[in-house]
C-alpha cells in the first residue's frame, strides 16, 4: 500500500511538471487554436506527454523507494 501511495504521489508531481514544461513552450496554446480533426491530434499528443511525465515520476520515485530500503 506504501508504494502504491508512493507511486501515486510523484505521478502526480510528474504530470504536472510535464504540464508546465508544455505551458511554457505555448503548447497549450497551440492546441487551444488547431482547428477540426487537428485539435483531437494535438490534444492526443498533449495528454500522451502528461502521462508520459507522470508514469516517469512514479516509476522513478518507485525505483529511489526501493534502493532506500534496501
Amino acid at each position: 500500500m506504501a508504494s502504491a501511495k508512493v507511486f501515486f504521489w510523484w505521478f502526480v508531481v510528474g504530470a504536472t511538471m510535464a504540464l508546465a514544461v508544455i505551458m511554457v513552450q505555448g503548447g497549450v496554446r497551440e492546441v487551444m487554436q488547431a482547428q477540426g480533426s487537428v485539435w483531437e491530434l494535438k490534444l492526443v499528443e498533449l495528454l500522451t506527454t502528461i502521462m508520459g511525465g507522470g508514469l516517469l515520476g512514479g516509476c522513478i520515485a518507485l525505483i529511489l523507494d526501493r534502493i532506500k530500503k534496501s
